[in-house]
């Protein structure tokens, strides 16, 4: 299970829009001459026209020019050379994606999450980590879509189901959908039966006891993240709690 925690940046409490963090493609000029600009500035619009894609999830999913076509046929076939699988590539790739990903470089991350996914469709690491480089740039449905994607691949991964729960709780502050907050429960029921020591899904369990009022219901679950994972506490969180209720237990109060 992946330790890497794809939604730190979320503040809790609040519930903040992370503005993207993507890189500004640049076009390259050509440099040919005159009386054969128009054909190069053609050519130099295709090669940048399949570039564009690959910083999109799942290559922009249009339809394929004949140079992406080329592009791909060729990647497969180098990879077909240096991996046992393409199976195997493909891991290979997300796992790339993920490291790119942990740095902050969406763009790169993004490339290699397509690659993985190019190489194996149902691999469903890609589609979690899709969804993760949407969500950083503030593309929050498009984030949700690819998370579910990847949970109707594996509805065993527990990070996933978290992290998608994570998206209806934001739906739900946004909206106050019950709908969006009731599949958040239900998903985060299912991760903490899959791993009961998976703190991170207390601490959403939290967030969404405290959204539906139950507050002593979020303290219990904050707690249960304290015990598993101490560094998870979010604070400005816990500030919220303490305004409508005291700590049952008395470890935490506003003198803290």
């Amino acid at each position: 299970m992946k330790k890497i925690q794809v939604f730190s940046y979320l503040v809790i409490g609040l519930w903040i829009a992370l503005e993207s963090k993507a890189q500004t493609m640049q076009f390259v000029t050509s440099s040919r001459p005159a009386d054969t600009s128009n054909k190069a500035n053609g050519a130099s619009s295709e090669a940048t026209a399949v570039k564009n894609l690959h910083l999109l999830p799942l290559f922009g999913e249009a339809a394929k020019s004949v140079e992406q076509i080329e592009f791909e046929i060729n990647f497969l076939n180098d990879c077909d050379q240096n991996f046992a699988t393409r199976k195997e590539a493909s891991e290979f790739f997300a796992a790339r994606g993920w490291e790119y990903l942990d740095e902050g470089d969406l763009d790169t991350a993004c490339y290699r999450f397509n690659l993985a996914y190019l190489l194996n469709p149902q691999n469903a690491d890609t589609f979690w980590g899709l969804g993760v480089v949407c969500f950083q740039q503030g593309h929050i449905t498009d984030a949700e879509r690819m998370l579910r994607k990847g949970a109707d691949l594996d509805s065993t991964n527990v990070g996933l189901l978290v992290d998608l729960a994570t998206v209806d709780l934001i739906h739900y502050k946004e909206s106050s959908d019950n709908w969006e907050i009731l599949e958040a429960e239900q998903i985060l029921n299912r991760a903490i039966r899959l791993d009961s020591t998976f703190a991170t899904a207390y601490l959403k369990k939290s967030v969404l006891e405290y959204h539906k009022g139950n507050y002593d219901a979020s303290w219990e679950n904050l707690h249960k993240t304290r015990l598993l994972d101490v560094e998870l506490l979010d604070y400005e969180f816990m500030k919220e709690l303490l305004a409508k209720k005291c700590d049952p237990l008395g470890i935490f109060s506003t003198q803290n």
